[in-house]
């Protein structure tokens, strides 16, 4: 930092010592006494040394309130005038003028983006809500005929609903506030319900479900917890031919969604939580948007809980949700 210092301030520096060195000059060519001559300048010396510790202090402290202030604009970019040190001279003053002007032109941005943002949310909200009555009364049209053609629609109509439902989450999950109801549920409660609603699926399949009530009681949100077993579900079942799904809660407090489906290849699991990544399975399936497991993702950090994947090509996938790394209270 000090060299720093002497960079910036290094043509004050080189002014001082040539000043410096014409009194000395000076002094000796009218030949004065040597000693006076050093005292004199020993003395300059002493005066200087001890203003520019006194400056490179007060540098060090601007230095300390800058780097705060960049620290607090990422979070808080509308603050940043407020904390900025006070100008001492007029360059300072052009760059907080300049930095002003930035500022404003954020905020009108910035305004306008957030009203584009909401009124988007909205259409979609509205969206979401409407198409559900169109959907609803085709569902009950098509049951009540059982034929083979109603039960393939039935299940194409299924899929519409979830992608419905996976626009609604994803619109609130990307909004700045999100209605979670922390308290205590029956676990069991939970996954029967999501077992329940793609119980066609696993008869479609003609898959196997291991599954024993599990007794347990966890401090979650129920909607949001749902969500991700809907969405892990809905994967297990789209990438299983043949076998079974097992859901069960080790002593840990972990809950396992586990399948003997194709797997996931090594080189993709880094990246399945990522937005809009499909990997080999995805392509090759040609069903898969990359959203399930990302928003699964970011519907279990707002709950605080940790969810992570281990799967082997060809052997299957097990999923795990760490219902307690984080203790969680209800407000």
């Amino acid at each position: 930092m000090f060299i720093q210092y002497i960079k910036q301030y290094k043509f004050i520096g080189l002014l001082f010592i040539v000043f410096i060195t014409i009194f000395a000059s000076v002094l000796f060519l009218y030949n004065m006494d040597t000693e006076a001559v050093l005292y004199a300048a020993i003395l300059c010396f002493f005066v200087t040394a001890i203003l520019i510790i006194i400056h490179f202090n007060h540098f060090i402290k601007k230095h300390k309130n800058l780097l705060e202030c960049a620290d607090k604009a990422i979070l808080y970019p509308l603050l940043v005038n407020e904390k900025l040190p006070i100008n001492t001279n007029i360059i300072e003053e052009d760059y907080n003028t300049i930095i002003q002007t930035i500022l404003v032109n954020y905020k009108n941005q910035h305004a306008k983006a957030e009203a584009s943002r909401l009124d988007m949310m909205d259409y979609y909200s509205t969206w979401v809500h409407q198409i559900k009555t169109p959907i609803a009364a085709m569902r009950m049209k098509l049951q009540m005929e059982d034929t083979d053609s109603n039960r393939t629609l039935l299940t194409d109509l299924f899929h519409i609903e979830q992608y419905v439902e996976m626009v609604l989450c994803y619109i609130r999950l990307d909004s700045e506030s999100i209605d979670l109801v922390l308290k205590k549920y029956n676990i069991d409660l939970i996954l029967k319900e999501s077992i329940h609603k793609y119980a066609g699926e696993f008869v479609h399949k003609r898959l196997s479900l291991e599954y024993k009530p599990i007794n347990r009681q966890v401090l979650t949100d129920e909607k949001w917890l749902s969500f991700i077993v809907e969405q892990i579900l809905s994967n297990a079942i789209k990438y299983t031919n043949k076998g079974s799904i097992s859901i069960f809660l080790n002593d840990e407090d972990i809950l396992i969604i586990r399948d003997t489906g194709i797997g996931i290849s090594s080189e993709d699991l880094p990246r399945i939580f990522e937005k809009g990544y499909t990997g080999y399975n995805g392509r090759l399936h040609k069903k898969s948007t990359g959203l399930g497991l990302y928003l699964s993702k970011k519907a279990a950090n707002k709950l605080s809980c940790r969810m992570w994947v281990e799967s082997e090509l060809g052997k299957g996938t097990s999923v795990y949700i760490d219902l307690h790394k984080t203790p969680l209270e209800v407000e």
